[in-house]
C-alpha cells in the first residue's frame, strides 16, 4: 500500500508539474520575465549559500569592482538565473513557431557555413544562462541530429523534464559522461556537431589548471583533446538573454586550434570565454563552484560559503 500511495503521489506531482510548464508557456514572454525577476530577487535574499558562493565567485573575477557594485552583479544573475529557469516553459511546451521566432541567431555566413558542413566540427558553449535556449536553436536549425553530452539531474521529475525539452525535436543524439568518450569520438569522426560545455570544475582527476579570469583554475581540457583527436573545426557558440528572447552568437571557426599543446589550447579557450562574459557579466553561471578544486598549497575559496549551509 505505501509503495503504491508513494507511485500515486509522483504520479501526481508529475502531472502537476507538467501542467504548470504547459500554462506558463502560453503566457506573453514579458509577463514570464516579471515572474523570473520576482522569483530571482527572492533567491538573491533567501538562498545564502548559493549567494555566498556567486559572490566569491565573482570577487576573484572582478577584483576591481566596488562592494556595491558586485552586491548589486550578484543580485542581477539570481534575476537573470531564475529569468531563464522559466524561460524554459516555453522553450520546451511552446509551439516551435513561436520558440523559433524568439531565437535570433548572430553570425557570418562563414560560420553558419561552417556550423552546416559534414566535417567533424565543435561547437563551444559556454555556461551563460541561455544554455538549453542555445542548444534547441542548434537542433532547430541543423539537418541532422547534433550531439549533447548529458549530465543527470539530482532530482527524477527535473532529469525527465530536462531530457525531454532538450530532446524535444528529436534532432539530438544524447551522450552521457559516464559512458566515457569513444562512442563521442567515433561519432565526432564520422562529421557528426559535438556541443561541448568544458566550462567547469570537475575535479583534479579530469582537468589541468589554467588562468580563468586571473585565477587558477581547475579547467577540462577537454575541448582541446576532442578537437585534436576528432580532428575538428571548433566554432564557439554564446546564448544571451534579451528582452525579445534569446540571441545565439555563432563565432567563425578558431584559427590554428587545436595546437600540440593542450594547456595553450585550454588556457586560449578559458580568454575567448572570459571576452563573452565582460559583455554580460550578470549571465554567466556563478552558482557553481568554479574554483572548488584548489592547487596544492592554496587554501578553499568556498570555505565561509560552505560552513553557511
Amino acid at each position: 500500500m505505501h509503495g503504491t500511495s508513494s507511485h500515486a503521489k509522483k504520479t501526481d506531482m508529475r502531472f502537476l508539474f507538467y501542467s504548470l510548464m504547459r500554462f506558463l508557456a502560453m503566457w506573453p514572454l514579458q509577463w514570464l520575465r516579471v515572474l523570473g525577476h520576482g522569483f530571482g530577487v527572492l533567491l538573491f535574499k533567501m538562498a545564502r549559500s548559493r549567494r555566498d558562493i556567486v559572490q566569491t565567485n565573482l570577487r576573484l573575477c572582478f577584483p576591481e569592482k566596488s562592494a556595491t557594485e558586485l552586491h548589486d552583479l550578484t543580485r542581477a544573475h539570481f534575476v537573470n538565473f531564475a529569468q531563464s529557469l522559466i524561460d524554459r516553459a516555453w522553450l520546451w511546451h511552446a509551439p516551435l513557431e513561436k520558440v523559433q521566432s524568439r531565437l535570433i541567431w548572430v553570425g557570418t555566413e562563414e560560420a553558419f557555413t561552417q556550423l552546416s558542413a559534414d566535417t567533424p566540427r565543435i561547437i563551444f558553449a559556454p555556461h551563460f544562462v541561455g544554455l538549453d535556449a542555445g542548444g534547441l536553436a542548434v537542433t532547430l536549425r541543423l539537418k541532422k541530429p547534433a550531439a549533447f553530452i548529458f549530465v543527470p539531474q539530482h532530482n527524477k521529475l527535473m532529469d525527465e523534464w530536462v531530457n525531454q525539452g532538450r530532446q524535444r525535436n528529436g534532432n539530438v543524439k544524447p551522450y552521457f559522461r559516464h559512458e566515457g568518450v569513444k562512442q563521442i569520438m567515433t561519432g565526432l569522426r564520422h562529421g557528426e556537431l559535438l556541443h561541448l560545455s568544458p566550462d567547469m570544475d570537475f575535479g583534479p582527476n579530469e582537468s589541468i589548471f589554467v588562468p580563468f579570469m586571473g585565477v587558477s583554475a581547475a579547467t577540462v581540457p577537454s575541448l582541446s583533446r576532442f578537437a585534436r583527436l576528432g580532428r575538428a573545426r571548433v566554432l564557439t557558440l554564446v546564448t544571451r538573454m534579451t528582452t525579445q528572447g534569446y540571441e545565439i552568437a555563432l563565432a567563425d571557426a578558431l584559427d590554428n586550434f587545436p595546437t600540440d599543446d593542450v594547456v595553450a589550447d585550454t588556457t586560449r579557450m578559458n580568454q575567448v570565454l572570459e571576452e563573452a562574459i565582460r559583455r554580460s557579466p550578470a549571465q554567466y553561471y556563478w552558482v557553481h563552484k568554479r574554483f572548488k578544486t584548489r592547487p596544492d598549497g592554496e587554501d578553499p575559496v568556498y570555505k565561509k560559503a560552505e560552513i553557511s549551509r
